[in-house]
């Protein structure tokens, strides 16, 4: 992994069964320098919460495509965050969360305030995420001694 680089685990919401999108962000994530791993379309909440475990990654990338990313968000979210030892994991979510679309207005506060680091709407695009990642803070790098 280059330097700089995080563990990502890209994931969709248990409803949405669209891959194309998550193929696009593991490609852009791994573009940047980034390990990504890729849990797939119509993941279990439980799933998800294993793979966080499993995978332990810097940042976790929700992505939805079928309009139910704020339901389905939401819920999960509240789940991730209940867990002592994953209370603290960077999370952020985008994509089409409403089946609404513009008329519905913004889902971001409320997903926020849910437990999510971040909300990207389909309308902005790919540029907020991008400077989403590159504003975090790079990776500890270990060494012999520990982390530095």
């Amino acid at each position: 992994m280059p330097h700089g680089g995080r563990r990502v685990l890209v994931s969709s919401v248990s409803s949405d069964s669209h891959t194309w999108n998550l193929v696009f962000l593991q490609l852009l994530l791994e573009e940047l320098g980034h390990e990504v791993t890729n849990v797939g379309s119509c993941v279990p909440d439980e799933l998800l919460i294993d793979e966080c475990r499993r995978v332990r990654p810097d940042l976790v990338v929700i992505s939805s495509v079928n309009g139910h990313g704020a339901l389905d968000g939401g819920r999960v979210i509240r789940r991730i965050r209940e867990q002592p030892d994953l209370r603290d994991l960077r999370i952020v979510i985008g994509g089409k969360l409403g089946v609404r679309g513009a008329e519905a207005g913004s889902y971001g506060p409320e997903l926020t305030a849910a437990g999510f680091d971040a909300v990207f709407e389909d309308a902005a695009g790919v540029a907020a995420f991008r400077r989403y990642l590159a504003q975090q803070p790079d990776r500890p790098q270990l060494t012999a001694a520990g982390v530095r």
